[in-house]
C-alpha cells in the first residue's frame, strides 16, 4: 500500500510507517468493538482478543513481509501469499480470507472443519 501511496519516500521511512499502521491495526483489532463484532458474526464465541505474543508476532511477520516485498518481484510475493493462505487454511482451517469472509458475511457454514452455530428454535421438536 505504501509502495503505491508513498513511493518516493525512502524504504526505511515506509517501513516505519507500515509498522505504525500494523501496530495501530493490532490495537484496533483487540479493541472491544472489533472483538464484539468478531464474536457476534463468527463461530468464535469464546474469542477475547489476541495475546500480546500473537500481536507482536503479527508485527514481526509484517516487517518480514515488507522486507521480502521490497526485494522480490510482485509475482513472487503474490505466489507466496496465496501459498501461505492455502496452507494455513488446509492445516488449521483458519486464515485471513476466512476471517474476512466471516466478518463481512454472517454465516453458519464457514470452513469445512469448523462447527457452525445452531439456529435458535422455539420448538425443541424442530431441532
Amino acid at each position: 500500500m505504501l509502495w503505491l501511496a508513498a513511493r518516493r519516500l525512502p524504504i526505511g521511512t515506509r517501513l516505519v510507517l507500515a509498522t505504525i499502521l500494523e501496530s495501530a491495526w493490532e490495537i484496533l483489532e483487540n479493541s472491544p468493538v472489533i472483538i464484539d463484532r468478531y464474536r457476534a458474526v463468527t463461530i468464535s464465541l469464546d474469542y477475547y482478543g489476541d495475546s500480546v505474543l500473537n500481536s507482536a508476532a503479527d508485527i514481526v511477520s509484517m516487517i518480514v513481509g515488507f522486507l521480502l516485498a521490497a526485494r522480490l518481484p510482485v509475482w513472487a510475493i503474490v505466489a507466496i501469499a496465496v501459498a501461505l493462505e492455502l496452507f494455513v487454511g488446509w492445516w488449521i482451517r483458519d486464515n485471513l480470507a476466512l476471517n474476512i469472509i466471516m466478518l463481512l458475511h454472517r454465516s453458519t457454514r464457514s470452513g469445512s472443519g469448523r462447527q457452525g452455530r445452531r439456529r435458535a428454535v422455539s420448538n425443541p421438536a424442530e431441532a
